[in-house]
Formats: structure tokens, C-alpha cells, sequence
């Protein structure tokens, strides 16, 4: 991503010979690329440094939602509860399944997740969380929590309620457009 961002006067100046540019979504969507990127970087160097993958952080957190509940913890009221199949946490992530046994796969080797027979239908496997895994995230959540509040620091409350509501709309627009995985799949004639 570009460290230096053009000017507005830049973009206009642009628009001149591209008339589908249009300057002030331009600039927005820059801004959030280069916002999203360097985030994502300290975020990044925050999960290595505690030797972990965006990608595995992310099955942690989803197989930590659905635990059983913890002390102290608000009752879980959405979404499944307990162990998962890979298919499930493949979906719930939006990665392919064999991402998400390659996740998993990894998880399982540093004694994080467990594969287990499902009770009810012996063909299939869940994976659950070990008790190392809890406590991974019982030490780390708070380092994360405390990232995301150091970074969204800079707004206030409204404006962080106004933000999420805006990104909201950024996110149905991008959930439209024929190059967003989560697309409809247009049908060949």
C-alpha cells in the first residue's frame, strides 16, 4: 500500500481524464485501504509474537465462542455451542475446507484443538479446544482487547458506533459486487 496517499487536488485533476473517477470515493477508499493495511500489519506482528496465524487465531476464536460457558462469562445465546466439524468452522471462517484442515492440522500438532468421533454420527469429527488452548486465549484476548482499544482510541464512542455503521454499508455494497467471494455465483447460459 502506498505510504503517501495522493492529494485531493491530485485525484481531481484525475478525474480530468478519467471521468469515471470519482475524487472523493477515491480518497475514501484509499484511506481505508491504507487504514485496513496498517492495522492489519500491527495485528499481524501482535499474533507472531505470540507465534500465531491470523487464520488459526481466528478457529480459536470461533471454537472459544462456542465452548461450554466459562466462569464469569455471559451465556453463549448465539450460533452452535461446543465442538465443531471442520466444515462448520471452514464456513463460519469463509475458507475452503481443505484451509481449514490445514488449520486445524496445525492447531491439533501444538496441542491447541482436538479432533474427537462425533457422538451421535461416529463418521463424523469435531474439533474442540484443549485446555491449552483456553488458556492461550485466557492470557492473549486481553493483549488483543487492549490493542483494538489502544487503536479505536483516537474516536469516540459515537464515533465508533457511527464508523461500524458506515463500514456496515461499505461491506453490503462489497457483498454486490461480482468479484466479492460472498457474491452470487452467475449462472453460464
Amino acid at each position: 500500500m502506498l505510504k503517501d496517499l495522493p492529494r485531493y487536488e491530485c485525484l481531481l485533476e484525475a478525474a480530468r481524464e478519467f471521468p469515471d473517477l470519482d475524487p472523493t470515493a477515491a480518497e475514501a477508499y484509499l484511506h481505508l485501504l491504507r487504514t485496513a493495511d496498517d492495522v492489519f500489519a500491527i495485528s499481524d506482528a501482535q499474533l507472531a509474537a505470540h507465534g500465531i496465524s491470523h487464520g488459526r487465531f481466528g478457529v480459536l476464536m470461533l471454537l472459544w465462542r462456542t465452548s461450554a460457558p466459562r466462569t464469569g462469562d455471559v451465556p453463549i445465546t448465539q450460533g452452535p455451542c461446543g465442538p465443531r466439524t471442520p466444515a462448520e468452522l471452514a464456513d463460519a471462517a469463509g475458507v475452503t475446507r481443505a484451509t481449514m484442515t490445514g488449520l486445524v492440522d496445525t492447531l491439533e500438532r501444538d496441542g491447541f484443538v482436538v479432533r474427537e468421533p462425533d457422538p451421535s454420527d461416529r463418521r463424523m469429527l469435531l474439533v474442540r479446544l484443549t485446555r491449552k488452548g483456553e488458556n492461550f486465549l485466557a492470557r492473549f484476548l486481553p493483549i488483543h482487547f487492549r490493542y483494538a482499544r489502544e487503536v479505536m482510541g483516537a474516536l469516540s464512542e459515537a464515533e465508533r458506533k457511527t464508523l461500524v455503521r458506515l463500514l456496515g454499508k461499505v461491506q453490503q455494497q462489497t457483498a454486490r459486487h461480482p468479484l466479492s467471494r460472498s457474491a452470487p455465483v452467475a449462472k453460464s447460459a
